[in-house]
């Protein structure tokens, strides 16, 4: 996306407010002609000075006190105008980053499972949070700079002309070549700032990835690879940020030069030869000379504005790459589900993560509702893609996975994972009370209803014991629970949810035996005339089972009972012997 096309969709957010921005254009319009014309102002009492002392006439002062009053009011209106001007962008802009916000939040939410699976979670949070920083920034400091800038260089060079046409035009000269530069610069920086906004998001991402595993570093010693990975990263940062600045920089030196220091001699020298002659008066030079420091001033902020405007601009690009992204299909037809039975049947499903890469082929399985299928098999054996595919984080490649008869594909996904109620091995909880996390599952329930469902997970006398009990505050890691009992609290909230249908995943793998028996009785609790589909690696837990379905490379290969599966002497007895051998 070019930078035509960023500065489009950037102005479509701002165009809901034109007629604010418009009254802030001419705010900064009015104050700008107010400074402008209270340079020219300021050479006057110099001209009737000089003017006095050649005709040995007393000094005017009533002429002098009139221009300094005059001077007062535009100062006071010039204030005022930038002000309101600053106040009323405040207001777009922010208004503006809400917008952008909220459809982010949205795109979030539209965006497939397949995303989040193939980015780097702090590459995304960087685009959402960094990025929307840097344009909100960019837009709120640098717009009303910039408009001054411009409005100051034109106001500015129309007075250098009226006060003298012929200096004038030797002063402008000047700008176009400080211009071509700067275009010049800008076209070899933007790659350099594209690249800086790029590894800050890296950077980012790996910074975020450690914090996650800091107490794991720590234990095996990683800390000196962590150190290095991050000088890397830091190291590259560092490079492409101070190329990118490096060259910013160069604009607003070589526009000081071309603008200020060399136009300002040689107009001192040309100035005084014209007051000598008498085609200039000493206040108009020293207005002129004002002038250039008004044209050379904003040339040089417009330089060190480019800079922001330039990471603004990469940050927008990234930003809009995510809001394109490809969104989950629409879905404008579907099935309604009245009374839902539970009965899973894949018939013939083959599915693919890459074109190219088979991960499920021809596979065929049916669940009677209320049955517990237990899904057992070695890393990378296609277990959690089931899963997926079952709540439709991803559809099918080839053929039909139904839900008590219905193609998934014919329900929507809202509805059908409404059906769902899952309690995974690492239990996702956010900071609020014990009491939220619950009702989490069902957001209109009672606090009774709550209450209810951690009695039936077992979880209500750990509670009890907790000063503030099911009001207690769970922090933002959720540090402050052991494993077993965020567990056996996602059970509660699934308990609350009521879903026709469960997934469990590995949930008591990561537990002792005290509570792998509480969040086993739980789960119990949980799956009476529920269909139920458990992964585990402790095969210990699902002896109990309707059926065990055991699969490698993406095909079951083996299905059954316990017992079958035993006398069997097949791949499954082969797991079950290993992992009581290794126990």
């Amino acid at each position: 996306m070019d930078n035509k096309q960023i500065r489009k969709r950037i102005f479509s957010y701002l165009a809901p407010y034109k007629m604010k921005f418009i009254l802030v254009v001419t705010l900064v319009i009015i104050g700008v002609a107010l400074q402008v014309a209270g340079t020219y102002l300021n050479g006057l009492p110099t001209s009737r000075i000089a003017k006095n002392l050649s005709n040995h006439e007393p000094i005017d002062f009533d002429y002098i006190k009139t221009i300094v009053i005059l001077m007062v009011v535009f100062v006071v209106f010039y204030f005022l105008a930038k002000f309101f001007a600053g106040y009323l962008l405040t207001e777009i802009v922010q208004s503006a980053m809400f917008t952008m916000r909220k459809e982010i939040q949205e795109k979030l939410n539209r965006l497939p499972v397949s995303y989040f699976d193939k980015q780097k979670q702090g590459d995304v949070l960087s685009r959402i949070t960094n990025d929307v920083d840097t344009l909100s920034n960019a837009l709120q400091q640098s717009f009303i700079s910039f408009v001054n800038a411009i409005l100051m260089i034109a106001m500015s060079a129309v007075m250098m002309l009226y006060i003298h046409a012929m200096m004038g035009i030797i002063a402008l000269l000047s700008i176009p070549a400080s211009l071509l530069l700067a275009k010049f610069l800008i076209k070899k920086s933007q790659p350099s700032f594209n690249a800086q906004q790029k590894t800050l998001a890296e950077m980012n991402a790996y910074v975020q990835e450690n914090l996650t595993g800091f107490s794991v570093l720590k234990l095996y010693g990683r800390e000196k690879e962590v150190v290095k990975g991050f000088k890397e990263i830091n190291d590259r940062l560092t490079t492409v940020g101070f190329r990118a600045n490096f060259l910013s920089g160069l604009m607003n030196t070589f526009a000081n030069f071309l603008t200020y220091y060399f136009v300002y001699i040689f107009t001192v020298v040309l100035g005084v030869q014209f007051i000598f002659a008498g085609t200039l008066l000493v206040g108009q030079l020293q207005s002129f000379l004002y002038y250039i420091y008004s044209v050379s001033t904003p040339i040089g902020q417009m330089t060190q504005l480019t800079a922001v405007l330039q990471s603004a601009f990469a940050a927008s690009g990234r930003l809009f790459e995510f809001l394109d992204e490809q969104e989950e299909v629409a879905e404008t037809l579907f099935t309604p589900l009245e009374v839902v039975r539970g009965e899973i049947e894949f018939e013939d499903v083959s599915f693919r993560y890459k074109a190219d890469v088979p991960l499920i082929e021809h596979l065929n399985l049916k669940v009677p509702a209320g049955s517990m299928v237990a899904i057992v098999g070695p890393t990378g054996a296609g277990k959690t893609t089931m899963i997926n595919l079952l709540e439709r984080f991803y559809d099918v490649t080839d053929g039909s996975l139904k839900l008590d008869g219905i193609d998934v594909r014919n329900i929507s996904r809202s509805h059908l994972r409404q059906q769902f109620g899952m309690v995974l091995q690492d239990s996702w909880l956010y900071e609020d009370t014990i009491r939220e996390n619950i009702r989490f599952g069902k957001l209109v329930a009672t606090d009774e209803e709550v209450e209810n469902a951690g009695r039936l997970a077992n979880v209500d006398a750990f509670i009890q014991q907790l000063p503030q009990g099911y009001d207690t505050l769970i922090n933002a890691e959720a540090n402050n629970l052991s494993i077993g009992q965020k567990q056996l609290l996602t059970i509660a909230r699934a308990i609350l949810s009521d879903p026709k249908i469960l997934i469990l995943d590995e949930a008591t793998s990561s537990v002792d035996t005290r509570m792998e028996k509480l969040i086993q009785e739980a789960m119990n609790t949980l799956l009476h005339e529920r269909t139920s589909f458990v992964i585990a690696h402790r095969l210990s837990t699902i002896r109990n089972a309707d059926m065990i379905v055991v699969m490698n490379h993406g095909k079951i290969v083996e299905q059954g009972k316990h017992e079958e599966l035993l006398a069997k002497n097949g791949f499954y007895a082969e797991l079950y012997h290993s992992q009581f051998v290794e126990e």
